[in-house]
C-alpha cells in the first residue's frame, strides 16, 4: 500500500530546496540554443541527489536516471525560455526574480523551469522512501530548443540517442490539472509569382501582391466560414462534425483548428515598380483528424491558389544547439491526444487523487483558486509541447502534469507557485509505483 502521507510530507520537506534550485535556474538565463549553463546546473543537482546516471547528450539535453528497473518512465521539461520583451513592462528584474511566501517570480518560472525541478525531486523522493524497484526506472530530462522548435529535442533523443521510454510525463504548466493532449501546428509558406514593370504603367505587368490578396481573403474564409453548403469554401470548423471527421470526438475535446497569416514578403525592382513575387507565412493550428498533407492540400485547393498556381510548402527548422549540433526537421508538430481511459491517464489520476483528492490544488491566491475551481481535473493545453514529437510523431504515450500556469507563459512579470512545486514532486513520486503495480 502506497503511503501517500509520507510522500506528501517528504515533498513539503524539500520545498526550500526546490525553490532555491528553481531560482538558480532563473538566474542563469538561457533562451533557445543558449541553455548550456542550465543543463550543467541540473546535472550538478542530479549528481548531488544521488541519481544513478546523469549526462548531457550531443544536442545539449541533460538527462538523469534513478533506479535500474525494467520499465523506463520519463519526466520531461524544457529548459530554454523566451526573451523578456520590453523590460519596461516588468515590475521586477526578470532574471534575479523574487520570492514571497507563495510565489517565485522570474522568466521561465512557469514556462517551464519548475517542471524539471519538481521532476528531479520527485525522483529523489522515490529513492528516499524506497519506492524504486525492479519494475521501473525513472528518466528526468531537461530538454533544449523547445521554444524555438517544440519536440526537436525529442526527435533527436529518440532517433539518434535511442531514448524510448514506455511513457512520458510532460511537466509543462497545467494549472494544477492533468492534461491529456493538445492541438498540433505547422508553419506553411505560400508563394505566387508576378511580372514586374514600371509603376507608371502597371497594366504591362502582373502584380504578385494583388494575386496574393485574393488568396489571403480565401484563407480568411477558410478560418471564418461555416461548414454548410451556403459557402464555397467550407470553414475549418467542419472538423468538429462527424460528417467530415471520424475523429470528431477528440477534435471537440481539443478544439477546432485555425489558420492565420503571420508574415508577408515581396520582391520588386523598386518602389516605382510592380511586385514580381509575393509570399506569406501561415500559422496553422490543427485538431484531431488533420494531417500535414490535408493542411497543405486545403490551401492548394483554394480557387485563387489554383488560379495563380500558388506554391504551398512547409518550412524547415535547422538551427545549431548550444553544443553546435543541428537536427533538421520540417516545421510540422502533430496533434496528439491520449485516451481518457488509457492506462497512463488512469494511473496519473489515481496518483493525484490518492494524494490530493479529485479537485485541482491551488496556491492560496484568490485568482488562482477561482480559476482552478472552475476547471475539470483532467483537461488539455491550449499551447504546444514536446508531446508533438514524443506521441505525435513517435507514438510514445504522453500525459501532462506540471507546476505553474499557462497564462504566465511568455508574459511579463511571470510567476510560478511554491505549492505547485510540492504538489507535482509528490505526484511524480507516486506515479511509477501505481503504474507498475
Amino acid at each position: 500500500m502506497l503511503d501517500f502521507e509520507a510522500i506528501k510530507a517528504k515533498a513539503k520537506e524539500y520545498e526550500p530546496d526546490m525553490v532555491a534550485f528553481l531560482r538558480d535556474l532563473i538566474r542563469l538565463k538561457g533562451e533557445s540554443c543558449e541553455e548550456g549553463d542550465k543543463a550543467k546546473r541540473i546535472k550538478e543537482e542530479m549528481e548531488k541527489l544521488g541519481f544513478d546516471k546523469a549526462w548531457i547528450d550531443g544536442q545539449g539535453n541533460v538527462l538523469g536516471e534513478m533506479g535500474t528497473g525494467e520499465v523506463q518512465i520519463a519526466f520531461d521539461g524544457h529548459i530554454d525560455t523566451v526573451g523578456i520583451g520590453n523590460i519596461e513592462n516588468w515590475e521586477f528584474d526578470p532574471y534575479e526574480g523574487f520570492e514571497d511566501k507563495d510565489l517565485i517570480g522570474g522568466r521561465g518560472g512557469s514556462d517551464q523551469l519548475g517542471g524539471p525541478v519538481s521532476a528531479v525531486y520527485g525522483a529523489k523522493i522515490m529513492k528516499d522512501l524506497g519506492l524504486l524497484n525492479d519494475k521501473y526506472r525513472v528518466l528526468v530530462t531537461g530538454t533544449v530548443q523547445e521554444e524555438d522548435c517544440d519536440g526537436n529535442c525529442w526527435l533527436y533523443m529518440i532517433e539518434q540517442e535511442g531514448i524510448k521510454p514506455e511513457f512520458v510525463v510532460s511537466t509543462e504548466p497545467t494549472d494544477g490539472g492533468i492534461y491529456r493532449g493538445q492541438r498540433g501546428r505547422m508553419e506553411i509558406r505560400v508563394e505566387v509569382q508576378g511580372v514586374s514593370c514600371h509603376g507608371s504603367a502597371p497594366e504591362r505587368g502582373e502584380n504578385a501582391i494583388y494575386k496574393m490578396a485574393e488568396i489571403l481573403k480565401e484563407i480568411e474564409q477558410l478560418n471564418e466560414n461555416p461548414a454548410d453548403d451556403s459557402v464555397e469554401i467550407k470553414g475549418l470548423v467542419k472538423m468538429l462534425d462527424e460528417k467530415y471527421n471520424p475523429e470528431w470526438k477528440e477534435a471537440r475535446f481539443l478544439g477546432r483548428g485555425t489558420v492565420t497569416t503571420s508574415q508577408i514578403f515581396f520582391t520588386s525592382p523598386s518602389r516605382c515598380a510592380v511586385a514580381d513575387s509575393c509570399a506569406i507565412s501561415l500559422d496553422r493550428r490543427m485538431t484531431a483528424g488533420e494531417t500535414w498533407e490535408s493542411c497543405i492540400k486545403e490551401i492548394e485547393d483554394l480557387p485563387a491558389a489554383k488560379k495563380y498556381n500558388a506554391k504551398v510548402t512547409m518550412y524547415d527548422y535547422e538551427r545549431p544547439s548550444w553544443t553546435g549540433l543541428s537536427y533538421k526537421q520540417e516545421a510540422y508538430f502533430p496533434t496528439w491526444v491520449i485516451p481518457e481511459d488509457h492506462k497512463v491517464t488512469k494511473a496519473l489520476e489515481e496518483a493525484y487523487i490518492g494524494l490530493y483528492g479529485d479537485k485541482r490544488i491551488a496556491p492560496p491566491i484568490i485568482k488562482e483558486e477561482e480559476k482552478r475551481a472552475a476547471r475539470p481535473l483532467t483537461d488539455k493545453w491550449t499551447f504546444s509541447t514536446n508531446g508533438v514529437a514524443i506521441m505525435g510523431r513517435h507514438g510514445i504515450p504522453v500525459i501532462g502534469f506540471g507546476p505553474g500556469a499557462e497564462d504566465q507563459a511568455h508574459a511579463p512579470n511571470e510567476v510560478t507557485f511554491k505549492q505547485d512545486l510540492v504538489t507535482c514532486a509528490a505526484t511524480y513520486a507516486a506515479l511509477p509505483t501505481i503504474y507498475t503495480k
